[in-house]
């Protein structure tokens, strides 16, 4: 088991548009079903950011009610770490936009690209910075826009997503009761980046007539070849966080996946013989927002009181890349 470090999660936000996109509604825009939809993705319904709502927009407000939680001012943030693949621009920073919006006029910031594995990549991020002694107070924060990179006409990949954020504030602590980080652990595999991926806009593909007018701004997906991997992936993960945080099945009181698939989900706990009364599900109300997925879920987790001191939970995300992550804490 790796050494144990202490790191207080002081306070967890979230926010999601008001817009509403049913299955009802995706009904009428492509050819699907509302049945079709909830058997394959477990998903009835997804945020959209409208009327000029941006990433940095939705990362701010959740970044606000973190830090009311945490009892924390703006100004004593050290460092700000925004995961994001829907960014407000190529730059500057996501994070350094909500830096202004927010206030925290004495932080470092930066946006952190990893995909549905984001805003673990950038939580485990913020414990080297406390742990190395470099900051003190770290905002972390996983946003999206997906809703902006999806292609509506394609009806493989438009029931998926939706928008939203989450954020938590890290702190310095060596308090016996905080929150204690029994395991973690960041990967990725590029030989298996053309799984997922928006083929133009970048550097390799620059924005032209003729990428605009082939769709190549949009999410672009392998569908079957993806779920293979993320079942197992999902599995392993799991099963390695058990193993070297040195507990059981029986110790962990909540699993948090990135919300990707319910069919995912649930073919990778028969495999691991879990009870999915220990997962924190919410895709069905939001879809997959990516980074986004794991704090609004723990945020809700926290608010409503159903989260505990002492309680074990283990985060879990993959994603395009391909990368994943995982990491488990004792509250």
């Amino acid at each position: 088991m790796e050494q144990i470090s202490t790191i207080q999660v002081t306070g967890t936000g979230s926010f999601l548009p008001d817009s509403v996109l049913t299955n009802q509604d995706l009904e009428k825009m492509v050819d699907t079903s509302d049945e079709w939809i909830i058997t394959r993705t477990g998903i009835s319904e997804r945020r959209i950011a409208k009327n000029g709502l941006t990433t940095s927009d939705m990362a701010a407000m959740a970044a606000q009610k973190a830090l009311e939680k945490a009892g924390r001012k703006p100004e004593e943030i050290d460092v700000i770490i925004v995961a994001t693949v829907t960014s407000d621009y190529m730059f500057p920073s996501t994070a350094c936009l909500v830096q202004k919006k927010i206030g925290a006029v004495n932080a470092a910031a930066f946006d952190l690209s990893a995909a549905c594995s984001g805003f673990l990549y950038a939580l485990i991020s913020g414990f080297a910075y406390i742990n190395s002694g470099c900051y003190k107070n770290v905002l972390i924060i996983g946003a999206e826009s997906l809703s902006k990179i999806t292609d509506w006409t394609d009806r493989s990949t438009c029931v998926l997503f939706g928008d939203g954020a989450g954020a938590v504030v890290l702190e310095q602590n060596n308090i016996s009761n905080a929150t204690k980080v029994l395991y973690k652990c960041l990967g990725a595999d590029g030989s298996g980046s053309y799984m997922l991926e928006v083929p133009a806009g970048g550097t390799a593909k620059p924005a032209s007539a003729e990428t605009v007018n082939n769709r190549e701004h949009y999410i672009k997906m392998k569908g079957n070849e993806l779920y293979k991997w993320a079942v197992n992936k999902m599995k392993d993960l799991v099963e390695e966080s058990i193993v070297k945080s040195g507990i059981s099945c029986e110790d962990i009181k909540y699993i948090i996946p990135h919300q990707v698939n319910i069919r995912i989900i649930e073919g990778a706990l028969k495999r691991l013989n879990i009870p999915i009364e220990k997962v924190i599900i919410n895709l069905d109300r939001y879809g997959n927002t990516s980074s986004a997925s794991i704090p609004i879920a723990l945020d809700e987790l926290n608010r409503n009181g159903n989260l505990k001191k002492g309680d074990i939970i283990v985060l879990v995300a993959f994603g395009s890349g391909l990368t994943w992550a995982a990491c488990t804490l004792k509250w």
